[in-house]
């Protein structure tokens, strides 16, 4: 996305037109088109070279020529639409900004429009993605991009039913067309129907339509007791010499889920340690480690205390929360069941807030200085802006989850911008928790993953830190045990009904028959009603795992 160059450049960047033939003596003579003044030529040179050097991934010196060129020429749409694509990865926040200024400058281009909602769907911001992906689609009806796009947004805004006909339409245009298909895919398990999801991808397959991804979603739909002719496809095309070296990744852990379905779990380990070679391991523990050090010495009992009375009083926040592959879908999903609970899924908006009070990235001294200094009224700001982002959701529902896992980062700012929000913490036995996440495709940014060890020492962080939460805030967060769950799922989701301040509903038992899309990993899992076979489930790989074990060291219940 960083390096499209709309077709909006001809626009702006005009060249001399090819010579015309002489007309007939008979015709008017046409007045010559105006020469462009001076300095838009060389606003169209600048933003040329800038364009070339953010094709050789030379973007400081991209970014200082459209700067000189937004220095005499303010608010250049096109030099403001470089910007923000320069950014993306880097800065979104900052990105979003340039883009936005680029569309005001000229709302109907439709491939500003549609950057910027591409962005905002990045970040999450799910509202103002539609609006922008779908003014994109009326501006230019057969832009793929942008059918696709806001497609992806619906179902992203829990209205998977709404992407659909656009990925249908979508279709019509290019009925094999990579990004379109597989979104099809996707919301279809999304929205429990796997029978079709199954057919799409099986489709995929045979016309050679992201194989890897393809054969991933289809594997991940089914629990295998007998070998499915997908294996034998699967270990054909990793034995492809031909394969492509972004391919292996998704194949292994394809295999790998089959064969652990089946019982090989030697065969399956072997598969998944092979793809996670192929994967770039960009976690820092130091730099965790002192980023957690920053949090525990922050907040601690005092701010908490010198803090009460500040945010917002409402009880609709509900923090479903922990590591990834803990629980937490399942946990949403039975509390979802419940008339009076909207599950929103995994939102991104706190995260958002935290950053931008520079409460995430490497700590310096100045590190929660906006927090210890922020006023009541301020307080009271930050609240509003992620409760007005939660009720797009719901706006009726007293009760609203928010089940992104990482926010256990993040529950200090939480206590004190709701003192009265819910937290749920899943717990699940260390070394199946690690585990699963091991053979999972996780997020971008939770690379911690990609190896057993560092997995490990990541999962001892979340632990001090949780402890951390429970002493200074004893009483607040339900601890929700991911195997107490499995052997007592009514005992133990009354007790979690009764922690969000609410009167049982015997929905919550049958929370696999709830309609409406689940948005994670865990889509077709917590379809089937409660099942055993992920307890202890490490015992099978134990002779393969001694680093996780290490790094786990105590926590590693043997």
């Amino acid at each position: 996305m960083s390096n499209r160059l709309p077709p909006a450049w001809a626009k702006h960047l005009k060249t001399q037109p090819p010579a015309k033939a002489a007309p007939p003596k008979a015709a008017p003579p046409k007045a010559k088109p105006q020469a462009r003044p001076p300095r838009a030529q060389a606003d169209d040179m600048l933003l040329r070279q800038a364009l070339e050097l953010q094709k050789l991934d030379q973007l400081p010196e991209a970014e200082e020529l459209c700067h000189r060129v937004l220095a005499r020429t303010r608010e250049h749409p096109l030099a403001l639409y470089i910007l923000g694509t320069l950014g993306l990865d880097f800065d979104d926040e900052l990105s979003i900004k340039y883009l936005a200024r680029a569309v005001t400058q000229e709302p109907n281009n439709p491939y500003y429009r549609l950057t910027l909602g591409e962005t905002y769907l990045k970040v999450g911001d799910y509202l103002p993605a539609i609006r922008h992906l779908q003014r994109a689609c009326e501006l230019k009806p057969d832009l793929l991009e942008a059918l696709c796009g806001l497609a992806q947004a619906y179902a992203k805004f829990d209205k998977a039913d709404m992407a659909l006909p656009i990925y249908e339409k979508a279709l019509r245009i290019d009925h094999y067309h990579p990004q379109a298909r597989m979104g099809l895919a996707d919301t279809l398990v999304s929205l429990g129907r796997m029978d079709e999801a199954a057919a799409c991808l099986t489709e995929n397959i045979a016309r050679r339509l992201n194989v890897p991804g393809a054969y991933n979603t289809l594997v991940g739909i089914r629990k295998f007791s007998t070998e499915p002719p997908e294996l034998k496809s699967i270990l054909d095309e990793l034995a492809n010499p031909a394969i492509s070296a972004d391919e292996p990744y998704g194949l292994h852990l394809a295999a790998g889920k089959v064969l652990n379905d089946l019982g090989r779990y030697g065969e399956a380990m072997d598969h998944f340690l092979k793809a996670k070679t192929f994967r770039t391991l960009d976690f820092d523990i130091e730099s965790y480690r002192r980023w957690v050090d920053s949090l525990i010495g922050l907040f601690d009992a005092g701010l908490l205390a010198s803090k009460a009375g500040y945010g917002n009083p409402s009880e609709a926040p509900v923090f479903v929360l922990g590591m990834p592959r803990s629980g937490t879908t399942l946990t949403e999903q039975i509390c979802s069941s419940h008339p009076y609970v909207h599950g929103a899924g995994e939102l991104t908006k706190l995260g958002r807030i935290a950053a931008s009070i520079g409460l995430k990235g490497e700590p310096g001294q100045t590190f929660g200085w906006t927090v210890k200094s922020m006023t009541i009224q301020q307080s009271h700001a930050l609240a509003e802006e992620y409760l007005s982002n939660l009720r797009l959701y719901s706006p009726t529902a007293p009760r609203i989850i928010d089940k992104l896992p990482h926010n256990f980062e993040l529950i200090g700012l939480i206590a004190i911008l709701f003192p009265n929000a819910r937290f749920i913490h899943c717990k699940r036995d260390a070394i199946d928790n690690c585990l699963s996440c091991f053979f999972s495709d996780l997020k971008k940014g939770l690379d911690y993953s990609y190896d057993l060890g560092t997995l490990g020492l990541a999962y001892r962080e979340y632990e001090r830190l949780m402890r951390h939460w429970h002493s200074i805030l004893p009483g607040r967060i339900f601890e929700n045990r991911y195997e107490e769950l499995i052997s007592d799922q009514e005992g133990q989701s009354r007790r979690l009904i009764d922690h969000l301040g609410l009167t049982w509903d015997d929905a919550c038992l049958r929370f696999f028959d709830k309609a409406g899309s689940v948005r994670t990993i865990s889509r077709w899992q917590v379809r089937q009603p409660v099942y055993k076979s992920s307890v202890k489930r490490w015992k099978n790989y134990e002779n393969r795992i001694q680093p996780l074990i290490d790094a786990l060291g105590d926590l590693a219940v043997l």
